[in-house]
């Protein structure tokens, strides 16, 4: 069986200038490279970010990342004043807080941080 390491998550965008100013602005991401007006991708710690339109994205929209964050209200906050959504706000399920929201595009996003023991 093949090893496999994922190092990407691929978002749909129909609008590539807007989504990396939501990303690098709302929320820090680091502008790694970008091809043309069609693929950007964003320094996202151990995996990569990418943003694609149409032309570089399988499926649109068939993919929602959780990012892990220290404070999910805040992450929460600025996505709303950024542009985006509050889908399912903050709550503490089992193991971790989270939070679902969609950025300024309509891409699903889960915060989670996990909880004290």
């Amino acid at each position: 069986m093949a090893d496999y390491d994922v190092r990407m998550i691929m978002l749909s965008t129909q609008d590539l200038d807007a989504s990396i100013n939501f990303y690098v602005d709302t929320l820090g991401f680091a502008l790694k490279f970008r091809d043309g007006g069609h693929f950007a991708a964003l320094d996202g710690g151990s995996l990569t970010l990418a943003l694609a339109t149409a032309i570089d994205h399988p499926k649109p929209g068939a993919v929602v990342p959780g990012i892990k964050t220290d404070d999910v209200d805040a992450a929460a906050a600025a996505v709303e004043a950024g542009g985006g959504a509050i889908i399912k706000a903050a709550y503490n399920d089992a193991h971790e807080r989270r939070a679902v929201v969609y950025d300024n595009q309509g891409n699903a996003l889960v915060f989670y941080s996990p909880l004290p023991r």
